[in-house]
This record gives C-alpha cells, sequence and structure tokens, in this order.
C-alpha cells in the first residue's frame, strides 16, 4: 500500500533509504534535512547529500533550524502524513511532531539498540571492538533512541571501517525501513519494548580522541583507527607534521612505544605493533603506505607521537 510520508534525514546514510522508499512507490509530500553548511576553504555553504538528492528527484525539501516552533508544527501536521521516516536528521523531534501523522514516527538507527543510542553509534561500536552490530527500525518517543523496536538486522563488523559499515548498514537499513512500514500498516507488527539492560550512548567524536596514544595496545589503537576512517580520522604527528591513519594491520615485532620498527611503516605500540598501510598528509590525498614514503622519508627508528 502507498503511504503518504515526510522523510527527515541529511547525510549520505540516509540517501539509500529516501531512494528505496521513493522506488517502492510511497508519496514523500516533504523531505526535511539540515541547512547547507559551510564548508571548505572558501566556506562556501553545501547542501547535505540528502538535500541534493531530493532536489533530483523533484521533492520539496525544508530546512528549518528547529522544530519547536508553533508556525513549523503546524506546517508539518498541515502535511497530513500517514508516517513520517527519520534517518540521521539531526534534530531532536518534539511530541508535536511525533504525535502529527497517523502511524507515527519511525526511526532507522545504526546499532543494536539499547547499545550505542546517540549521535555516533557505527563509529563507536568499532572504536569499542564490538563483534557485530546492526540495524533497528524504532518508533519514536521524546527519549534520546528509547523508542520501541519493529525489526531488526544484525551484521558482523570484522575489520571494517566505519565508512565501510555505515555502507553496509544503510543498504540494508534501507530495505528494512520498508519492510518495517508494510508490516506495521498489515498490522503484521508489533513494536517490542528495548531492553533496560546493556545501554550505552554514542557521544559525538571529539578531536581529543582522534589523536593516537601509541602506549595503548596495537587491538586499541586499530579499533580507534578504523572507527574514525574515513572521517575526521585519526592522526599522529611525525617530523613536525599532521598525519592522519586510515587503515592499519596487526604486525609482529616490538620496541618503544610510537617507534618506527621497520621500513614498511610497522610502528611498535604499548602492547604489539601495527603497520600503518593508508595514511593523508596534511592538505594531501589518501595513499598507500608506499607511496607516502616515496616523497616522505621516514627512516626506521623514527618516533610518532
Amino acid at each position: 500500500m502507498t503511504l503518504r510520508l515526510a522523510f527527515l534525514g541529511t547525510p549520505d546514510f540516509a540517501v539509500p533509504t529516501l531512494a528505496e522508499l521513493l522506488a517502492q512507490g510511497h508519496e514523500i509530500v516533504a523531505v526535511y534535512s539540515q541547512p547547507p553548511r559551510p564548508k571548505g576553504r572558501g566556506l562556501a555553504l553545501e547542501k547535505g547529500a540528502v538535500h541534493k538528492f531530493a532536489e533530483t528527484a523533484g521533492l520539496e525539501v525544508r530546512t528549518p533550524l528547529s522544530l519547536k516552533g508553533a508556525d513549523e508544527q503546524a506546517a508539518f501536521a498541515a502535511l497530513d502524513l500517514d508516517a513520517a521516516v527519520v534517518v540521521a536528521y539531526g534534530l531532536l523531534l518534539p511530541k508535536p511532531i511525533l504525535d502529527a501523522p497517523r502511524m507515527g514516527c519511525f526511526n532507522l538507527h545504526g546499532s543494536l539498540l539499547p547499545r550505542w543510542r546517540g549521535a555516533a553509534p557505527i563509529q563507536r561500536a568499532v572504536m569499542a571492538g564490538d563483534s557485530e552490530t546492526g540495524v533497528m527500525v524504532m518508533r519514536m518517543d521524546e527519549g534520546l533512541d528509547t523508542g520501541p523496536v519493529l525489526m531488526a538486522e544484525k551484521l558482523a563488523i570484522g575489520r571494517q571501517t566505519s565508512g565501510e559499515l555505515a555502507a553496509r548498514l544503510a543498504r540494508l537499513g534501507a530495505d528494512l525501513m520498508v519492510r518495517a512500514l508494510g508490516g506495521l500498516e498489515r498490522g503484521a507488527i508489533t513494536a517490542q519494548p528495548q531492553s533496560a539492560e546493556g545501554v550505552s550512548y554514542a557521544k559525538k567524536i571529539s578531536k581529543d580522541e582522534a589523536r593516537i596514544d601509541w602506549s595503548k595496545s596495537a587491538t586499541e589503537i586499530d579499533c580507534l583507527i578504523r572507527g574514525l576512517a574515513p572521517s575526521p580520522g585519526a592522526f599522529t604527528e611525525v617530523k613536525g607534521e599532521r598525519l592522519k591513519i586510515l587503515f592499519a594491520e596487526p604486525a609482529p615485532g616490538n620496541g618503544a612505544a610510537g617507534e618506527m620498527i621497520g621500513d614498511d611503516l610497522t610502528i611498535a605500540c604499548g602492547t604489539g605493533a601495527l603497520r600503518l598501510l593508508k595514511l593523508q598528509r596534511a592538505g594531501g590525498k589518501a595513499m598507500a603506505a608506499d607511496e607516502l614514503l616515496k616523497g616522505f622519508a621516514l627512516p626506521r627508528g623514527t618516533r610518532f607521537s
């Protein structure tokens, strides 16, 4: 059955769900997205991925700074929605917004709730060394990712970066949301309350967290690197230059923490060692280790701080 929907989302992660809802024939009467933000050296305003996709698809796009005002809430209610779909929108929805659609508001969240409620669930799962994660569709309430769950899908993390994992979860989540809405409309799904146990919060990534502490174990640093790749990127400093590390792998060897113990960019950690495989110099592009070494001499014994 075709549903009358509003879609609320901003980054790349949300685009597959919007595309799948359109492909399934649902009527998207309005798309809400974060306002364009200054970006790059020129600080030109840039639209989010959802905003760009929605305009290409000929959809109405709204970019309010807040949904707390009476006028914005009245405009949302006037859409006469069956449901609203929310994917990484970036604004909390007040009760009048949550209550406006006939079926409710439904969020696609990139974790296995109640673990990693909040802003950065995919990155936090990788950084913590979790073995699996997933996506869940939940009916939204006034809490922070506390609503009852309709459907879920799990996915093994392995050695994926958060960027790779997000892309897979976005595709999985798009299908999940379509199935959840269909099941809900047919009366075939009953939302289940989240467990009161195992609650954790995925706060936004701070700049300080991205600095690599080589006194930590190779396992911890590897999780940090993969969790922050491709953005904002874990970083270290060497020869007075900041260097982003985008991928590494465990390697044999030992030495003082932060010391380069091999000609192939193997760095000793507090426990174990890591071979750096993909790096990015300040203002440059991401490149393989051997390519970087051609233009940036780092002999054995170099110290990374």
